[in-house]
């Protein structure tokens, strides 16, 4: 693959001809094997938005039917903006990482009150709202607005790494802003957003994080890592850390039809969740006596506590340990700590709560 270089950014970029081979044939196989997705039936800026929102770190399979619902209940960027923010979160439930679900929020307030509800056409305005990075920029400008901006998520960086041999470490910034200057190489001017999609599409479908299906690559002909025989040792990325064990209690607090929930600290994980009463470092062994403790302070009289269950769930970069404790009252006591209170067990459905507590109750249940 004969190639340009660039010494200042230490790139080297492929030849003209390698470019239109590779622009002709990903938009070609993209146009006939694209997956029917329900974001990609129009160019709506609000609908592409909300759906690379949701993608962040999420499944394909798993959007779609919370994209569905979310664009019935907030069908345009007015209705989003003059939601609450529990209806939003609400919506969200299930999808986790919720602090996507409130930047979106404030960004489409913000879109509303300054732009009339159009959403920004030109990277610097759109770069400035909150929850937008140069990914999802260059997705929504690409296409919604047919603007030849680099859209490099996780997929694409696959990609790039086998198409051009690159051992460039994925996890650094400076491999990204190398990539983003690759990918304006190559888009074409007629079909900037076709282009970046059929990229992502590349890397979901066909150039996977495992067993590639080489056989089946539109750009196989052109791809360096392919010819080397070295496309399942890219790309390169350096380790994360394991998430950090944590012990945790979770306490099911009730009396009669009622029980406890708690309004989580607006800052944190899970930040202005409700969620139920939960408390971090108390291991099992010590479980029940901190949880006496607790009550005996709020002055709460206990008429049963037992542990009734475990489990474990993993955040990006805690991993909860949670033992589960029932706390049966001895009366409906109205002053409760300023950050819980009573509701009837039949509300639970009706508020938000992270997948964690849902575990748990199904657990309880």
């Amino acid at each position: 693959m004969a190639t340009r270089k660039s010494k200042a950014l230490n790139i080297e970029y492929p030849s003209a001809e390698t470019v239109q081979i590779i622009q002709q044939s990903l938009l070609s196989w993209y146009q006939n094997d694209h997956r029917d997705l329900p974001w990609r039936k129009n160019t709506d800026p609000y609908s592409i938005w909300v759906s690379e929102i949701m993608l962040q770190q999420t499944r394909v399979d798993t959007v779609i039917p919370y994209y569905e619902r979310f664009m019935k209940q907030f069908p345009t960027i007015f209705d989003l903006a003059q939601a609450t923010d529990e209806q939003v979160v609400k919506a969200w439930e299930g999808l986790g990482y919720y602090s996507r679900a409130r930047n979106l929020h404030a960004a489409a307030k913000e879109v509303v009150g300054k732009y009339g509800g159009r959403v920004p056409d030109d990277l610097i305005t759109i770069s400035s709202l909150k929850g937008v990075g140069p990914y999802t920029a260059g997705a929504i400008l690409s296409i919604a607005y047919n603007k030849k901006v680099p859209a490099v998520d996780g997929n694409v960086m696959r990609v790039f790494s086998r198409l051009f041999a690159l051992t460039d470490d994925i996890a650094s910034i400076s491999t990204r802003k190398k990539m983003e200057k690759i990918a304006e190489h190559l888009i074409p001017d007629d079909a900037p957003g076709d282009f970046n999609q059929a990229l992502m599409e590349l890397g979901a479908m066909i150039c996977t994080p495992t067993s590639p299906q080489c056989l089946f690559c539109p750009v196989q002909s052109v791809c360096n890592a392919y010819h080397q025989g070295i496309q399942e040792e890219l790309p390169r990325k350096k380790k994360a850390k394991p998430p950090q064990e944590v012990p945790v209690v979770v306490a099911w607090i009730t009396c009669d039809e009622y029980c406890v929930v708690e309004k989580r600290e607006n800052h944190g994980l899970l930040r202005g969740m409700w969620s139920l009463p939960t408390w971090e470092e108390i291991t099992e062994e010590d479980a029940v006596e901190s949880l006496q403790n607790i009550c005996a302070e709020k002055q709460l009289s206990i008429k049963d506590i037992r542990i009734v269950g475990k489990l474990e769930h993993i955040f990006s970069h805690r991993h909860w340990k949670i033992t589960i404790v029932a706390i049966h009252l001895e009366k409906k006591q109205d002053q409760l700590l300023s950050r819980w209170k009573w509701i009837n067990i039949d509300e639970l459905e009706q508020i938000a709560l992270p997948n964690v507590y849902r575990k748990a109750l199904d657990l309880l249940f």
